[in-house]
Parts: C-alpha cells; sequence; structure tokens
C-alpha cells in the first residue's frame, strides 16, 4: 500500500487523529449514503468499523491480538468461545458470521489497516511510517486492493484454510465490482472538512512580538529526556486502554451500571493522556527553545464554545460548576489551535483542584484594546465570591513540574506554564483577587478573508 506514497511527516498522536477521523469520514459520509446490500471487510489489530447499520450488511474478518479474547464476545461477532453449551454455541456461531476473529502474529505489528469491498466502492486506509514519518494511506486503485486480497487469501489459506474458502465465497458472491471513480478525490476534501470541525480554521502566520530570552540549558542531568519519555510511557498505555473501552462500549448486551462505569474510565482515561501530553509538549519546549513562534489565526471564542460542554462534564464529576461568559463578535487571535485546546484544558485542571465541591469556575473572554482577555476566576462554595484562581504556593520539582502540597498532585510549574502560554501567544498576568489572566494579541486576518 505504501509503495509510491511520500513519506509522512507527523507524529504518532497526529496520525491517530487523522485515522480515527478518516474512519468517521468513511462510515458516515461515503459509505453510509450508499445503496449495497453485501460486502467484505477485513481489519487489524482491533475492529474498525462501528457503525450497526454497516456491520449488518458486511462480512468481517478482524485480525487481533489473543488477548482481546477474554473482553469480546460473540454478541459482536467474535468467534464463539471454545467451551459454550451447544445450544448457545450455535447462536453465537450464527452471529460470528459476520464477523470473525483471527490470530495476529506478533511480526504483523500493530499499526491499523481497514480493508471494505462492496460491489459500489472498494477502498483500503492504513496507518505507515516510522515515528515521526507516520502517514495515512488510502487506496482505492484496482491493482492494490487485488493484491491485498491476494495476499490475506495466501495467509488465510496457510493460517485457517476454511477462512480463505469462505472469504473466497463471500467475495464472489458479491458479483461484478463497479469501482466508483475519484473515491480518493472525494474522500480526502472530506476527511479534510471533517479535521476542520475539530478545532477552529486557521491560517499561518508569525507573533509579530518575540517571547523572553529562552533559557538555553542543556538540560544535562538528562531530567527533561526522562520526562519526555515517561509521558510517553504513560499515555501510550493509557491510549490502548481507552481503545478497547470503546470496543467493549459498542456491545449491547451490557447492564447499564458497566456501561457507566467504562464511560467513567473512558473519561478519566482521555482527562490524563491530555494533562501528560501537556506535560510533555512544556517538556519539549524546554529542550527545544527558539526565538519566535509560528502561530496562527485563531477563533478563540468558538473554541470555547466547542469544548465547553467536555469541561462541564468533566468538572461536573469533582461537584465544581463551569460558567463561560464570551463577548459577541470577537475578532481572531493568534495562537496554535491544537496544542492552545490542550492547553486550556490543562489550565482547567490546575485551577480547579482546590474548589471544592459546590464551587464554580468562572471563564470570562473580553476585548481589551489590540488582545482580547481571558480570564479564570473561581467561587468558593463557602463564600461564593471571587478569587484567585490557583496561585497557591507549590514546590517546583525542576523547570517543568511542580507539586501542590495541598491537594497532593503534580502539575506544570508556574513557570513551565507561562513559558508554555509564551509559546502559543499569551501573556500571563495575575494580580491579587482578579484571579488568572492571560492576554492574546489579535490576529491581522481571518480564515474567512483568503
Amino acid at each position: 500500500m505504501a509503495e509510491g506514497v511520500p513519506i509522512g511527516r507527523v507524529d504518532e498522536p497526529t496520525v491517530r487523529r487523522l485515522w480515527w477521523a478518516a474512519l468517521e469520514t468513511l462510515q458516515n459520509h461515503i459509505l453510509a449514503p450508499m445503496d449495497f446490500e453485501k460486502g467484505v471487510w477485513l481489519a487489524s489489530p482491533l475492529p474498525a468499523l462501528y457503525e450497526p447499520k454497516l456491520l449488518n450488511r458486511l462480512h468481517g474478518w478482524v485480525w487481533a491480538p489473543e488477548a482481546l479474547e477474554s473482553l469480546q464476545s460473540p454478541q459482536i461477532g467474535l468467534l464463539p468461545p471454545s467451551r459454550v453449551r451447544s445450544a448457545m454455541q450455535e447462536k453465537h456461531e450464527v452471529e460470528a458470521e459476520r464477523y470473525r476473529r483471527l490470530p495476529l502474529q506478533k511480526e504483523d505489528g500493530h499499526d491499523p489497516l481497514l480493508i471494505i469491498i462492496t460491489p459500489v466502492i472498494q477502498i483500503a486506509l492504513a496507518l505507515h511510517g516510522d515515528d515521526g514519518q507516520r502517514n495515512l494511506i488510502v487506496r482505492s486503485d484496482r491493482e492494490t486492493l487485488g493484491d491485498l486480497l491476494k495476499m490475506l487469501d495466501l495467509r488465510l489459506k496457510h493460517e485457517v484454510p476454511s477462512q480463505a474458502l469462505e472469504l473466497r465465497k463471500s467475495l464472489a458472491n458479491l458479483g461484478q465490482l463497479h469501482t466508483k471513480d475519484g473515491l480518493e478525490q472525494l474522500f480526502w476534501p472530506l476527511l479534510a472538512e471533517r479535521l476542520a470541525g475539530m478545532a477552529p480554521s486557521f491560517t499561518l502566520q508569525t507573533l509579530p512580538e518575540k517571547s523572553q530570552p529562552a533559557d538555553q540549558s542543556t538540560d544535562p542531568s538528562g531530567e527533561i529526556t526522562l520526562l519526555e519519555a515517561l509521558t510517553h510511557e504513560i499515555r501510550t498505555p493509557l491510549a490502548t486502554i481507552r481503545t478497547l473501552i470503546r470496543s467493549l462500549l459498542r456491545r449491547t448486551d451490557l447492564a447499564d451500571l458497566v456501561v457507566n462505569r467504562l464511560k467513567e474510565i473512558d473519561a478519566e482515561c482521555t482527562e490524563q493522556i491530555d494533562r501528560f501530553g501537556l506535560i510533555f509538549n512544556a517538556a519539549e519546549l524546554q529542550r527545544n527553545q527558539s526565538d519566535e513562534s509560528r502561530l496562527a489565526s485563531t477563533d478563540l471564542g468558538r473554541m470555547l464554545v466547542m469544548l465547553e460542554p467536555g469541561w462541564s462534564e468533566q468538572l461536573e464529576r469533582r461537584g465544581v460548576t463551569l460558567n463561560i461568559n464570551i463577548a459577541p463578535d470577537l475578532p481572531h487571535v493568534l495562537s496554535d489551535p491544537q496544542r492552545l485546546e490542550l492547553m486550556l484544558g490543562g489550565l482547567i485542571d490546575r485551577n480547579t483542584r482546590g474548589i471544592q465541591p459546590g464551587g464554580t469556575l468562572l471563564m470570562e473572554l473580553r476585548p481589551a484594546g489590540h488582545r482580547l482577555k481571558l480570564q479564570i476566576l473561581s467561587k468558593t462554595p463557602s463564600s461564593q465570591e471571587e478569587g484567585p484562581s490557583g496561585i497557591e504556593p507549590n514546590a517546583d520539582l525542576g523547570p517543568v513540574l511542580s507539586w501542590n502540597p495541598s491537594t497532593g498532585s503534580m502539575q506544570l510549574s508556574q513557570a513551565a506554564t507561562q513559558k508554555l502560554l509564551a509559546s502559543l501567544g499569551g501573556k500571563v498576568k495575575r494580580r491579587r483577587d482578579s484571579g488568572l489572566t492571560i492576554f492574546f494579541p489579535i490576529s491581522e486576518y481571518k480564515t474567512s478573508d483568503f
């Protein structure tokens, strides 16, 4: 699939975001409107299809790690366990006809692959490339898809001959295939629209004002290197756990209590993934300091509106209410939308750690001359008076992290927070009894100007 495809330029988190956006685009915007009653899909290392209407129309084969067998059940299409009552086994085998589980070998790797063959559309998606050179590959040409199916057929003949025969029969039952002309040309614009909806649109500009002079320390003790490695090692298993949980949540036979617990675990995994992602960004900035930042025209007001539901749900678990007040018709600011989204989530987390249940966190976005002012204030449940947010003294653990003795939590140090915000175009002002205030420079352009 990767033959003739340029080397990728993105890291693992970015390419995974591309993958999930591609799956949603393919299922909801390309396959769902099409008129077909049958088809075949093959995936690895986890089930990639999740739309019930598609699963009911397609027969599938999934190469998955053995460890998943204890987590899945035939009711979502995996092969039945070897020890079940014969009366239940017959029912499971009927259900398993649409989704066969096959063993994934250690040498196969864990890069995701999805192939879909129907009478009206044929397409393959995969992730490929080394770290820092990752790429999303989409192929719909007859030659590539034919080669992929031949390779999988040979593997099935060697490992499970009966499944090789079943796959060939399923493909033969599709009849004559009609390749949709220009499928890739249709797919990429739709994917771009999906990605644009995940964060405000932006255009590249250079921040006109330089940040404070960078500390040119070279990390002689290896502290930053260790911190970067630790954050990566923590986020990776959390992302795997979250993927497995979301796979389980597609089942329809789970009790409400189990579903609610799984959703709580999913939310906690996401929160910690974002938290350690922010720490990683701060450590990376500490290592790779630069004199100027490449920022973009960002609709900060729209970003706050988009993120408010998730933040509110997060704070509700702590018994804290979120109140966001945004002035109308605000201009765009200069920032980095993706990193700013993570940074704002970190500020929400940081500034609510010390609020007791029943408290309120206020966020206000207002114009302030040639800047926009984002103010974060807290109201305690006892006095319900506005007060400073997150200015309690902490013990610094190094250039990036600090320890909050009142909450027992580890978080970004004040210096790292200010430096990271400066790299995003923000200037922090802390005043007694006024909480945390961040000023963002107004962008000269809007995306609509181009």
